[in-house]
């Protein structure tokens, strides 16, 4: 078996992130999926170049979308024979790309790979109920009139109520939000604090653009420059004007404003071995060396969002590091109440021993070193693109201040991918 090569982050791309049916609410997944890698192949000129593998996919999509990411790849500047892969794994998308792909640069399977997401809930699909849409079948398979007409026999005016898109768990009906607050309620953890740690993302992302840290990290798309979830202007006391939106019983405590919105955009990140970064003269910005995903079962009662409290447990295991061994943590930001719940797991004694299988408590982190470029609450969250936006930002911070990144991102039905990038240096 050959040795096993360093997988190295050469860099991210995407495009601003918008919230629902604002500024990208005519546009498709594949638009904005194309738009995203035309910018990735601008950054690094790959004008007509092979890639050894794309990967990637959305959450919300149309039937139409059944071949996303080779379809993207044939309207974007790439070689036309780069091959692609469609796939889902809800927000773990494009991060459970980027781990496939560079299980295949590390065995020496692929050279390059491309890792990318894109999701739109402006465009959601309209689904009517089975009755209606089978009649729709019948009648385009009519061959008369008499047909045509049949396919009608019995219809009832209610069968032409849409049912309305839903991000609602299957096992349970609740939304994510809904099961966000049991959580929050389990862990104890207060509007204040999630209000709080909302106002930080806000202002660490609003510091960001103006820092010049995102200049090439997102290119512009229909006229748009920046994301437009970001409140420059947010307040803790603007922030606690809000009504919470999941549990309206008077205990809630999950607000629109501590929760990431629902957001149209794309992105993605560029892997491939030292070596043929070297031969494009493309720098490694920092490595990508392990990764998990984990599940939790929260039909009987476990927290939705808190499997990545053990894909993480199990990453430390593996590579003998303690929780506090990381320089930079990316923990997506679905809501607030999931990011504090998760730490507050991983300081629990009785927490990590029951359900990681650990001796004590992996304790607390530098909460200085947390999302310090902003996160999902601020910049929005569509659905797939959110794990490179992450590897994207991240691989940067690495390459500027060199050590060591953990990223947790939690997704639908229980699930959450680990990873843990190297900086590679000046």
């Amino acid at each position: 078996m050959a040795e096993m090569r360093r997988v190295a982050v050469l860099g991210g791309v995407r495009i601003p992130f918008c919230r629902s049916h604002t500024a990208y609410a005519e546009l498709s997944n594949l638009d904005m999926l194309m738009a995203a890698l035309s910018g990735l192949v601008e950054r690094f000129s790959l004008h007509g170049v092979h890639i050894g593998e794309v990967v990637g996919g959305a959450v919300v999509t149309h039937a139409k979308d059944w071949n996303l990411a080779r379809e993207a790849v044939i309207g974007s500047a790439l070689s036309p024979t780069t091959p692609a892969i469609t796939m889902m794994q809800a927000c773990g998308t494009s991060l459970q790309g980027a781990l496939g792909l560079a299980a295949k640069i590390a065995t020496g399977q692929i050279e390059s790979g491309i890792a990318m997401g894109s999701d739109t809930t402006s465009d959601a699909p309209v689904v009517f109920k089975r009755s209606f849409a089978q009649r729709l079948v019948k009648l385009s398979r009519a061959r008369s009139l008499g047909e045509r007409v049949s396919a009608f026999k019995g219809f009832a005016p209610a069968e032409l109520a849409p049912l309305p898109p839903s991000t609602s768990e299957p096992r349970t009906g609740l939304s994510m939000g809904e099961h966000c607050e049991l959580m929050a309620k389990e862990w104890g953890i207060t509007r204040e604090e999630q209000d709080l740690l909302a106002y930080e993302s806000h202002k660490k992302a609003a510091a960001a653009y103006d820092e010049g840290f995102m200049d090439d990290l997102v290119v512009p798309c229909a006229g748009v420059f920046r994301d437009n979830n970001i409140r420059e202007d947010i307040s803790m006391e603007k922030l606690a004007q809000l009504k919470p939106v999941f549990d309206r019983s008077g205990l809630g405590t999950i607000t629109a404003g501590n929760s990431t919105p629902l957001t149209d955009g794309a992105a993605t990140v560029l892997l491939a071995s030292e070596e043929w970064a070297a031969k494009r003269g493309i720098p490694v910005l920092a490595f990508l060396t392990i990764g998990r995903t984990s599940a939790v079962d929260f039909v009987q009662g476990e927290g939705l969002l808190m499997a990545p409290t053990v894909a993480v447990s199990d990453l430390l295991k593996e590579t003998g590091l303690g929780l506090q061994d990381f320089d930079y943590y990316e923990i997506h930001e679905a809501f607030a109440a999931q990011v504090l719940a998760t730490l507050n797991a991983w300081e629990s004694e009785e927490y990590c021993r029951r359900r990681l299988g650990r001796e004590g408590a992996l304790g607390s982190i530098d909460r200085t070193k947390l999302n310090v470029k902003g996160s999902s609450i601020a910049f929005g969250h569509p659905f797939a693109a959110t794990g490179a936006r992450i590897t994207g930002v991240l691989s940067k911070l690495l390459h500027k201040g060199g050590g060591r990144g953990l990223i947790s991102v939690c997704t639908a039905g229980g699930m959450g991918v680990a990873a843990i990038l190297e900086g590679a240096g000046p």
